[in-house]
């Protein structure tokens, strides 16, 4: 089986961990995102994980800055990227909110690379007043996947949508 990236994304609350605990189950998956590295820093310094609105813009702030600074989490992505290559998982899924920062982390990809965008109904807060959450959906994605079921309902789904997706045409 052909080993895929998919960059996946959506409003805090569309169940993109849940997407990718789903797709755990079925295939060889490695989950990274790019805030992993940021969030150890603010860990460090009295971050204490809340993700509430305040706590989410101070994230996306000091996520900024360490862009700007020395690209970290990029450079964190792509080392993750190719422990991902040498390993034996299918599927690497990776976070990233910003369009730009996708961009520059897709040129870095020499595989089947696609952007997902997971949508859910009804979800209390789309706007966390941060350039990081509030732009998630200004972007052109691949695939776009609902998630609106149950969640045995989007168990199925996933699976004959993942299945789709990693189906390698033969000639």
């Amino acid at each position: 089986m052909e080993k895929i990236v998919i960059i996946i994304n959506g409003v805090g609350g569309a169940g993109k961990d849940t997407i990718c605990d789903l797709a755990a189950k079925h295939y060889k998956v490695k989950n990274i995102s790019a805030i992993t590295p940021i969030k150890d820093i603010a860990q460090n310094y009295g971050w204490n994980g809340e993700k509430d609105a305040r706590s989410r813009k101070f994230l996306s702030d000091l996520k900024r800055a360490f862009i700007d600074y020395n690209d970290l989490p990029t450079k964190y992505l792509y080392g993750q990227y190719r422990e991902f290559l040498e390993s034996k998982n299918e599927i690497l899924f990776v976070h990233i909110r910003e369009k730009e920062e996708i961009e520059k982390f897709k040129k870095l990809v020499d595989i089947r690379c696609k952007t997902l965008l997971i949508n859910r109904q009804n979800i209390d807060v789309e706007k966390w007043g941060n350039a990081s959450d509030d732009e998630v959906k200004n972007y052109k994605y691949d695939l776009y996947f609902e998630n609106n079921s149950s969640l045995s309902e989007i168990e199925q789904k996933l699976v004959s949508f993942l299945s789709s997706l990693l189906i390698v045409e033969l000639d």
